[in-house]
């Protein structure tokens, strides 16, 4: 019987890693460190509101059902790799705050085993089912194409062990097409030839270990798709260039069988000047003008959404309507700071506009509520890791309970429907059907009296809104 192209492929990905799987146990290879990661640190358990102690949740209780739904499920928490087991506490100002007791300078194989194996310690303590990834934060570059792929089938086969222990899951993966000098006009938006093509391979082999994860999404995030100044830049050209680019994907995940959504994450500007999926809005359009719109969706970042000036549940309602809501990335800025400071999100009332558009959306699922979110660079104590977590899931977890108080009262949902509710006529009807041309309107007015227009009524809907907190 022949086998599909997708299903040789997936295979020859397995037997790869299997290799080097069975190639290490031969070698009795071990990456140096011995007993656990996080000592002293207790899996993190939900203590209910009135406890004081820090390593615990106050209001996330994974198994709590909340509008017919358990939190977990509602949420699907997820630790981003690169923050948490990559960063470094360095700024443009400052050398690196962070040393944890793991890492020893090295960007080897060897400690990106280790650093795996404290990945697969940290989310089983923390209680979390899913993990993200860039292929380059998992796995050492290479001097070549042929050996970074070595280094990232390495490590790839250690995660896929790790995984078949603790039952963990790959929310989604990337590739990191914006640190290596050869990115810095782009990827799939580069003026060079030989750079589309690298970008191209780079995501191919990304695509691929997500895939043999079992990854649930893949994500594009184009930091560097997009200009420094149109005055040298062909911007037409570009976007052609990244719709075609992304097409190519689409074919080759139909080819591999990955059957995972592939995600692209808005972002406004940083490090680009203009950025080309500048909002949640603009990469709708790009998506439907390259006839994308059946093959993406959206991956929403908070922080992301002030950068280009709007706020988070902006971005998250436009996603929603537009059917492309998949993914967030539950994180915030500073509203003193302008740029992209990847804080863990702790605005209870934010959380809760999030929260109503989720519930909305029936859930988010196959995406989940990824922490991009780093520590402050003052912040250098391990317990630190867990703290920021725990308080982000708590946050999360409020905003859900506010959110499902405000439609259980459904006060502000009605408050809404009066607003509107003289469309709600025939009429009205025959608008929003698009039957009532300019002509029946006029027709209409003449018939009536001068229009009454009633109160907004905002103070009202902050003050229910509020009331839930």
């Amino acid at each position: 019987m022949k086998m599909k192209t997708g299903k040789i492929l997936l295979l020859l990905v397995c037997l790869k890693a299997f290799c080097y799987a069975v190639q290490a146990s031969k070698r009795g290879d071990s990456d140096g460190w011995e007993g656990e990661f996080f000592t002293g640190i207790p899996k993190i358990k939900y203590e209910g509101r009135s406890s004081k102690n820090p390593l615990a949740f106050k209001w996330y209780n994974a198994e709590e059902e909340v509008l017919g739904k358990k939190m977990k499920d509602w949420f699907r928490f997820s630790v981003a790799f690169w923050h948490t087991f990559r960063g470094t506490g360095g700024d443009p100002f400052g050398a690196p705050t962070k040393n944890w007791p793991w890492e020893d300078g090295t960007n080897s194989l060897k400690m990106a085993k280790r650093r795996m194996r404290a990945n697969f310690e940290f989310i089983d303590k923390l209680g979390v089912d899913f993990w993200c990834f860039h292929d380059r934060d998992i796995a050492p570059d290479g001097q070549t194409l042929e050996e970074a792929n070595e280094n990232l089938d390495e490590v790839v086969a250690l995660a896929k062990d790790l995984q078949s222990k603790s039952n963990k899951k790959v929310l989604w993966g990337t590739a990191q097409l914006f640190m290596h000098s050869r990115y810095m006009h782009g990827g799939a938006t580069s003026s060079e030839l030989q750079v589309y093509a690298y970008a191209a391979a780079q995501v191919k082999k990304a695509m691929e270990v997500t895939h043999y994860l079992g990854g649930e999404n893949y994500v594009f995030w184009g930091g560097r798709e997009g200009y420094q100044s149109l005055l040298n830049t062909d911007m037409e050209r570009e976007l052609n260039h990244l719709g075609t680019f992304l097409h190519a994907a689409v074919r080759h995940k139909k080819k591999i069988g990955f059957n995972g959504t592939l995600l692209i994450e808005p972002k406004p500007q940083e490090p680009t000047k203009h950025q080309y999926d500048w909002d949640a809005a603009t990469t709708a359009n790009f998506l439907r003008k390259y006839g994308l719109t059946e093959e993406f969706k959206l991956n929403i970042e908070c922080n992301h959404a002030t950068l280009s000036g709007h706020s988070c549940h902006h971005e998250i309602e436009t996603a929603r309507i537009n059917g492309m809501l998949g993914n967030i990335d539950a994180n915030t800025g500073d509203p003193q700071v302008g740029w992209d400071t990847d804080q863990f999100l702790i605005d209870i009332p934010e959380a809760t506009m999030i929260m109503l558009s989720v519930i909305k959306n029936g859930g988010i699922a196959p995406g989940g509520f990824n922490f991009d979110a780093k520590l402050r660079r003052e912040s250098t104590d391990v317990e630190d890791l867990f703290i920021a977590h725990i308080v982000g899931m708590d946050t999360m977890a409020r905003g859900l309970k506010n959110a499902a108080k405000l439609i259980e009262d459904g006060s502000l949902a009605e408050l809404v429907r009066k607003r509107y509710q003289s469309f709600d006529t025939k009429l009205g009807a025959q608008i929003e059907n698009g039957e009532a041309d300019f002509e029946l309107l006029e027709k209409k007015v003449k018939e009536m009296d001068e229009p009454k227009v009633a109160s907004a009524k905002q103070e009202l809907a902050e003050l229910i809104f509020q009331s839930a907190m």
